[in-house]
């Protein structure tokens, strides 16, 4: 099953180094983001109320970590609270 993404979470905030791309989508998810697509690799998330949207990609199987600080500043910046839509 693998992590929590409240679990990843804690993590992600310590270190926004060497996490799985697939933990971080599990993660933005959390925060209530709705993955729309996106070609090749990349992902795109929107959050109804934000107008900004997550365009991701992995390198090497990991999120890269200015995307990490991207989703990092939008959580506070907006107040999310994961868990919810």
């Amino acid at each position: 099953m693998g992590k929590q993404p409240e679990k990843i979470w804690e993590e992600i905030q310590r270190h926004q180094k060497n996490v799985r791309f697939s933990d971080f989508c599990k993660v933005i998810e959390w925060f209530g983001f709705e993955h729309k697509g996106g070609k090749g690799s990349h992902r795109t998330f929107f959050k109804e109320a934000i107008r900004e949207i997550l365009d991701i990609q992995p390198f090497d199987k990991e999120a890269k970590p200015y995307q990490i600080k991207q989703l990092i500043r939008l959580v506070k910046e907006y107040s999310l609270k994961g868990g919810k839509k």
